[in-house]
């Protein structure tokens, strides 16, 4: 690369319209903002909150006069004043380095620069995210989920800690009911550690270790621009693909990453569709699992809830009043990932998850046994049972799905619990597996979009969600039963 003499101007100016609009805003402001009352003006013109509300303060007039200006520009230009301000600078820059680039003699592109270029290839691209779910399949669903969820489980905790806690919480306490908070079915440490750590942690320390992988590769910016396209149809940018991500890794996580969205809209469709149709690792995990030795019904149960999810994200695209957003991303280079920053990340995320997720484990026993003592629990039980039975599932299934609620991975580890009991025939497996993916966000998650999106999106998206999960679960188990009868 070098430099050569220059003969072309490097002020920027737009079109003629949007020139003229950027003049007269600029002329109307009294100075003092900070920045040149040039770039003040095409702030407001683009519709800049921040500078909105600091230029309104002073000079409303001003921001009056630049709504109505953009608006006139919109419809001349056809298309969002943001965009053609982007678009300009663009082709300018384009100019600019053609004034002062001189390319070198090609060389042979990198195997990462040509894989960079494959991931954002519109089918090449598709088929390397099919190759990407498909190693997250086998890492997450079959090896940790499998594979090291049954060593820990039956071996360490079943044959091993299981009876000696039992045996000895009932030799040093002689109440049954206080024997029942530390063992036995429901007790903090044959239970709630249970769960945390020989169901869950396995699985999303899998997870998270995957996910930094593909972090740290650079693959996750070009996951995004690919999907670009379809997330627009669903309200959203591809800057959304970042927190989707995320949500497969914890729902509460991902909720508050929804800030980066750039619009009040778009934070909400996205809120929404994470407390709709994104699993959380350890419950993609331990369904992918439990399907796996029923490859019909994990066809099923990814096609139902895939399609719950787009139809769901489309509809509220249209219903939500809003602009389409817009998205520009810078895409760094694509390497392999370097094993410290890999490390280094997942043992942040480990962290977190111990710090966080397992207090929340064992307060949810706590909470499961004060409801069984009072008889709380076994109310709420008894008001699920009939719209379960509906559904064709078990009484028993009421359990999991109040676990759900604690946590969503602590319900889909009372799942497996169930179907490893042989209380869930296949189809039954299958219906409940898509209820439960659908149901409402666990309780931390519902804080965040509480504290996030306020009270009245909060209850809005929770109450939705309830009513599309068990509306799902009910049409699943009579078009199974239906198709089962004709066949």
């Amino acid at each position: 690369m070098g430099a050569r003499s220059l003969s072309l101007p490097f002020e920027l100016r737009y079109t003629q319209p949007l020139e003229e609009a950027v003049e007269e805003v600029a002329q109307a402001l009294d100075g003092g903002y900070g920045l040149a009352p040039r770039s003040i003006a095409l702030l407001l013109l683009q519709g800049d909150e921040a500078t909105v509300q600091r230029v309104g303060a002073r000079q409303p007039e001003v921001v009056r006069r630049s709504r109505e200006l953009a608006q006139a520009l919109e419809a001349e230009l056809g298309q969002p004043v943001a965009l053609a301000v982007a678009a300009e600078r663009y082709r300018w820059s384009q100019r600019v380095a053609a004034a002062v680039v001189q390319e070198r003699a090609a060389r042979d592109d990198t195997l990462g620069e040509r894989l960079g270029r494959w991931a954002m290839h519109p089918w090449v691209g598709l088929l390397m995210v099919a190759g990407v779910l498909y190693a997250l399949y086998q890492f997450v669903g079959l090896f940790a989920a499998g594979t090291v969820v049954d060593w820990l489980e039956e071996t360490l905790f079943e044959n091993w800690l299981t009876p000696r806690v039992n045996a000895a919480v009932a030799e040093l306490i002689p109440w049954p009911w206080l024997q029942e908070l530390f063992a036995f079915d429901y007790g903090l440490i044959t239970l709630g550690l249970r769960y945390a750590v020989a169901i869950v942690l396995p699985i999303v320390g899998a997870f998270f270790l995957f996910f930094s992988i593909l972090e740290d590769s650079g693959y996750l910016p070009r996951l995004a621009l690919l999907l670009d396209r379809l997330c627009k149809r669903l309200g959203l940018s591809g800057r959304a693909v970042i927190p989707m991500v995320l949500g497969v890794g914890c729902g509460t996580m991902a909720t508050v990453v929804t800030r980066t969205l750039e619009t009040r809209r778009e934070r909400v469709i996205a809120t929404f569709l994470l407390a709709l149709g994104i699993p959380c690792s350890a419950q993609l995990g331990v369904t992918m699992a439990l399907l796996a030795q029923l490859p019909w019904g994990l066809v099923l149960w990814g096609g139902v809830v895939a399609l719950v999810f787009l139809t769901a994200g489309f509809l509220a695209a249209r219903l939500m009043p809003g602009e389409p957003p817009l998205f520009f991303s810078h895409i760094p280079p694509m390497r392999w990932p370097r094993g410290k920053n890999v490390l280094v990340k997942t043992a942040a995320r480990m962290q977190w998850y111990f710090l966080e997720v397992l207090p929340i484990f064992l307060l949810a026993s706590v909470l499961i046994w004060l409801g069984r003592l009072t008889g709380l629990f076994e109310l709420l039980t008894g008001a699920l049972e009939p719209v379960l039975a509906a559904m064709g599932l078990p009484a028993e299934a009421a359990v999991i799905f109040l676990y759900g609620f604690f946590r969503r991975d602590y319900g889909a580890a009372g799942l497996y619990d169930l179907a490893d009991a042989g209380l869930l025939a296949p189809a039954q497996l299958v219906v409940a597996a898509v209820t439960l993916t659908l149901f409402l966000p666990c309780i931390a998650q519902f804080g965040v979009m509480w504290k996030e999106r306020g009270p009245r999106v909060a209850l809005t998206i929770t109450g939705v969600v309830l009513l599309v999960a068990f509306g799902t679960g009910w049409s699943l188990h009579h078009a199974i039963t239906w198709v089962g009868g004709v066949f």
